[in-house]
């Protein structure tokens, strides 16, 4: 076949190549055959790839079963790779070819299929067989008729199930796919005392359906995207019709449609980087959550939700800093109560940050520190210095972390005990570091991992470590330094057009005092405004 097409693409309307009149059948042409095998040569690469593209993506599905199963040894490696399978029957004297994924197809769905065409008769089937199998013989929910070699092999390799009827130039793509799926529990990183007990996992469908049964609202829209040229991995954006803001629902469909990448495996960590693009700034501008009922609060307010298949988190766009900070807790408890958590939570997160540098400025700065709060500073400064002793815990605190994430459960408990004491105590004792640096150095760890976002407990932990270092060079001027390049940098971040700061940068009133107390439930009665709803 590919002679034929090369020979058809020399001759192609009757026009000579190179200058050269085409040849009649049976005539050869003169010169040596090294210049005969350079002008084939030259002739097979003359069409360019994107002609070539767009022709392979207009190839329609073959009507011979020798055919249909050359194409698919061809394209998805029928015969090479185990999991390609074809099942081959006899329906009414209608040779037929089930095709599909070892591994996504349901069996008893294609099985009743199966058994169903089983009872046709060669005079029950007529001259446009693919239309009448659709209509009337296949007892399957979704099915669709395809006609393009590329449109079925995704659905294919998506899980669906293609069946080949032969003299047809179709295909009837039959959605029955099991993929291989957890049950939803309760995610690790957002636990709640009250509330709900399951979450999201890596099946699409499953995570939309959980939003889908909090919100049973005709207005919700799921768009699916795919993104990758070779993953084609499947991408919803969700949001309310009525509610949302829809430029921001068409920048960030714009943004990702935009992307062309070969895929993407690692799911939504690698498209926020693709479509937010915030470069080295370590601050994360979109939101994850593991937990179906903070989703739908979050659209029910105005955001819009994207979720990627093959990942447990759900993004949330847009973000503030303070939306980051806060925890579905709060709004589990009274609201006296969730506003005390929330107060203590945000001291956490401002211990995690400005406790080390600043207990350090006292220590190096003595002059600044109160009469009454002179018990302040340590009475040894020990064998290494402060700044070090500082920059050794973190690392050691980093490298628990990541142990922790790597180590058994069983074995967790044990491996904490023995950093914590061992470790800890033998440190002090042998006077490589002094007891006021574990102190705080534990307060800030803790306020990092109170902190509900992952992602913004690091951010915050790298800039502990930026005012400790202007702290040890500058003194008070390098921390003054720091903190206003802090507001600064976040002051002119924005997450899809929304000002990373707000409510406090811009000021606004309102919203600053439902940040600081959590209003009871029926009297917040308007939506945020910074994400312009209707």
């Amino acid at each position: 076949m590919q002679d034929g097409q090369g020979h058809e693409q020399e001759h192609e309307n009757g026009r000579p190549v190179d200058g050269k009149p085409p040849q009649e059948p049976g005539k050869h042409s003169s010169g040596s055959p090294e210049t005969m095998i350079i002008r084939q040569h030259r002739v097979r690469k003359q069409p360019p790839a994107k002609k070539n593209k767009q022709k392979q993506e207009d190839l329609s599905i073959p009507s011979a079963m020798e055919d249909f199963r050359a194409l698919l040894k061809e394209q998805v490696g029928f015969g090479a790779s185990f999991d390609v399978v074809i099942r081959e029957m006899t329906f009414g004297d209608r040779k037929t070819a089930l095709f599909f994924m070892n591994g996504f197809a349901k069996d008893t769905i294609l099985t009743e299929v199966l058994k169903r065409l089983t009872y046709l008769q060669s005079e029950q089937i007529s001259t446009d067989a693919v239309q009448s199998f659709l209509e009337l013989y296949i007892p399957a929910i979704q099915v669709e008729k395809v006609t393009k070699q590329d449109k079925m092999l995704d659905a294919v390799l998506a899980g669906s199930s293609a069946l080949f009827i032969e003299k047809e130039q179709a295909v009837l793509v039959i959605d029955a796919k099991s993929y291989p799926a957890r049950t939803p529990e309760e995610p690790t990183l957002e636990r709640v005392v009250r509330g709900s007990r399951d979450g999201f996992v890596e099946t699409l469908m499953i995570n939309i359906s959980l939003v889908r049964r909090r919100l049973r609202d005709k207005h919700l829209r799921y768009e699916m995207v795919k993104v990758g040229k070779r993953t084609q991995t499947d991408v919803c954006i969700a949001y309310i019709d009525d509610i949302a803001d829809h430029k921001l629902v068409d920048s960030v469909k714009k943004k990702i449609n935009g992307v062309e990448v070969d895929g993407i495996p690692l799911a939504d960590k690698q498209l926020e980087e693709a479509t937010v693009k915030r470069g080295w700034n370590p601050y994360p501008l979109v939101r994850y959550s593991e937990r179906p009922d903070v989703v739908a609060a979050q659209l029910l307010a105005g955001n819009v939700a994207v979720f990627v298949d093959t990942s447990p988190s759900v993004m949330l766009l847009p973000t503030t800093f303070f939306e980051m900070a806060q925890h579905a807790e709060e709004d589990r408890q009274t609201p006296f109560i969730g506003t005390y958590l929330r107060w203590v939570r945000f001291a956490g997160i401002l211990a995690s940050m400005f406790l080390l540098p600043l207990w350090f400025l006292l220590v190096v700065e003595e002059n600044l520190l109160p009469p009454a709060l002179g018990f302040i500073g340590p009475t040894d400064a020990g064998k290494i210095p402060l700044l070090l002793q500082f920059l050794l815990v973190e690392v050691g605190v980093d490298l628990l972390r990541m142990a922790a994430v790597h180590t058994p459960t069983p074995l967790a408990t044990a491996m904490s005990l023995i950093s914590a004491i061992l470790i800890g105590d033998i440190a002090v004792k042998t006077g490589l570091f002094i007891n006021e640096v574990i102190l705080y150095m534990a307060v800030a760890a803790i306020g990092m991992f109170a902190t509900p976002s992952y992602e913004l407990g690091l951010a915050n932990r790298i800039v502990r470590l930026v005012l400790l270092v202007l702290v040890a060079a500058f003194r008070i001027p390098g921390f003054m330094l720091g903190c206003t390049l802090l507001i600064v940098l976040l002051a002119v971040e924005r997450s899809f057009n929304r000002p990373y700061l707000w409510p406090f940068i811009p000021f606004n009133r309102r919203a600053l005092g439902e940040l600081i107390l959590r209003r009871p439930f029926l009297k917040q009665r308007k939506r945020t405004v910074l994400f312009k709803p209707k």
